[in-house]
């Protein structure tokens, strides 16, 4: 049986995160004042990441707007940042009525606002009512929108047709060949396009077309790169028919890069197999093996993870999207829309907040396995809900924050012996509140007192899953700056972009 050598999975931590995680005092000050578990955001770098973004737009010499996916976050201070940015080239997804409602809280007005996602009509009324562009999911949801237009007179909406089920041109990849985009609950199949155009044409008094949109779950550039070409084709369509459509709405997935090494992704993904196989021990919990399984001596299954290790994401990722030739027509995408005259909308999510956060918490005991006196457990301040990382399929190491002269009041030398294996446990009594089902092996034995860091869960893993459960506390969140060579911080409600602090006149 193959040695259960350490195999690490360590975070990617770019400044200013690094500098904040180098500064362990200020972090420990923090979860002592205000508890634990405990969400920690950079509001500054989410600025950045849009003006990244921006860059690729500018590269490409395209127009159009970055919208922030404000599902992947529920901070204030994330979003009024954001708010504070180029109104023409940032704006906000909102996925629902509190999200459009905080929105505009924030400092955003109507027509910087996308309202995307299954729609009642409290939503629609406001979104209509506040001027928001509505991306629409089917004909009958443009339907409801014009009713609630007409019966409360709130003038002429702007609205976007989400579209699914791509199907490249027979013609262009072989005689019989069908290649069609994996199916989604979202948005209406191409092949029932004329429906939407029909509706369309009947609520040209109070809609106005102003765009095609898609979203596909997946990171295939070429499959992205052919609803892009097709949407720039449909759009000629739209054109023909008397409608004027200018943009086009390529939704997210842009990634994000977790783990900083390719080859210990590497390696811990072909150790899963071998686990899987029995050649070497479990990697995981009570044998779990993330979706694949062993038939006969052969690893069955697809492996339910993210790609943790990603050397093209983010902006990158949008940039090689634009720059690849597009399957049928066989020019670069962002060729075809500069030759179309559209603009470019994305709703980058995860990607938007790369980086601008961290999660803290404290540990609370440790002690040995039962079956395994070599591995640990290590029951954390939180639970699978404050940092729902494994949730989302992404594995990666958290940071070992120590504490000053001992984690529990004693100050005794930390214990030693090199890195050691742990299975990350939560606070809620249950035997599925796991905060990672894998061994995670960190630098020495943690002890009471102690802080684990996960580091760049500000994309769908701090809040999304947050929950009251057996009363434990939800995780309060802080929003941190960096100013005259140290840290301050407020709580993540009272963040205001204004660079003077006290309100005194410069």
């Amino acid at each position: 049986m193959v040695k259960d050598a350490p195999l690490y999975l360590r975070p990617r931590v770019d400044p200013p995160l690094a500098s904040l995680l180098q500064d362990a005092s200020f972090l420990h000050a923090l979860c002592d004042a205000l508890g634990s578990p405990l969400n920690v955001l950079l509001p500054e770098v989410v600025a950045e990441n849009a003006e990244r973004f921006r860059s690729v737009y500018r590269r490409h010499h395209l127009a159009g707007r970055v919208y922030f996916a404000h599902k992947a976050n529920r901070s204030s201070a994330l979003v009024r940042r954001l708010a504070a940015c180029d109104p023409a080239a940032v704006g906000i997804d909102v996925a629902s009525l509190d999200e459009l409602r905080h929105a505009l809280g924030c400092g955003f007005t109507g027509e910087r606002v996308m309202a995307t996602g299954p729609k009642d009509r409290d939503f629609l009324w406001l979104a209509a009512r506040v001027g928001a562009t509505v991306n629409l999911d089917s004909a009958g949801e443009l339907d409801r929108l014009a009713h609630l237009v007409r019966r409360y007179g709130l003038g002429r909406v702007d609205v976007l047709v989400r579209l699914s089920e791509f199907e490249a041109d027979a013609g262009h990849t072989g005689a019989g060949t069908r290649v069609l985009s994996r199916r989604s609950r979202f948005g209406t199949p191409v092949g029932r396009s004329a429906d939407v155009w029909r509706a369309l044409e009947r609520h040209a008094d109070v809609v106005e077309l102003t765009g095609l949109a898609y979203h596909l779950d997946t990171t295939a550039l070429e499959e992205k790169a052919r609803a892009l070409e097709r949407c720039v084709l449909l759009m000629d369509e739209c054109r023909g028919r008397g409608l004027r459509p200018r943009a086009v709405d390529i939704g997210g997935g842009f990634g994000v890069g977790y783990v900083a090494d390719a080859g210990e992704w590497e390696r811990w993904t072909t150790a899963l197999s071998e686990a899987v196989l029995g050649v070497r021990p479990s990697l995981a919990w009570r044998g779990h093996g993330y979706g694949l399984r062993n038939e006969g001596g052969t690893v069955r299954g697809t492996a339910a993870l993210y790609p943790a290790h990603r050397s093209v994401a983010g902006p990158g990722y949008l940039d090689a999207l634009l720059s690849r030739p597009a399957p049928v027509l066989g020019r670069p995408p962002a060729t075809l829309l500069l030759e179309h005259l559209n603009d470019l909308y994305v709703e980058p999510g995860r990607a938007l907040v790369d980086q601008c956060g961290l999660s803290l918490a404290r540990v609370l005991d440790v002690r040995p396995t039962g079956d395994d006196p070599t591995r640990h457990l290590v029951r954390l301040g939180m639970n699978a809900g404050d940092v729902s990382l494994e949730e989302h399929g992404v594995l990666v190491d958290p940071v070992l924050l120590p504490r000053a002269g001992g984690g529990d009041g004693r100050h005794d030398e930390p214990p030693g012996g090199g890195p050691v294996g742990v299975h990350l446990v939560g606070n809620l009594c249950l035997e599925a509140d796991l905060i990672t089902r894998r061994v995670v092996y960190l630098p020495r034995l943690p002890r009471a007192g102690d802080l684990l860091a996960f580091v760049n869960t500000a994309g769908y893993a701090m809040d999304f899953h947050a929950h009251h459960a057996q009363r434990q506390p939800v995780a309060r969140t802080v929003a941190v700056t960096r100013g005259e060579g140290a840290w301050r911080w407020c709580p993540d409600e009272d963040y205001w972009p204004l660079t003077d602090p006290q309100g005194v006149p410069s």
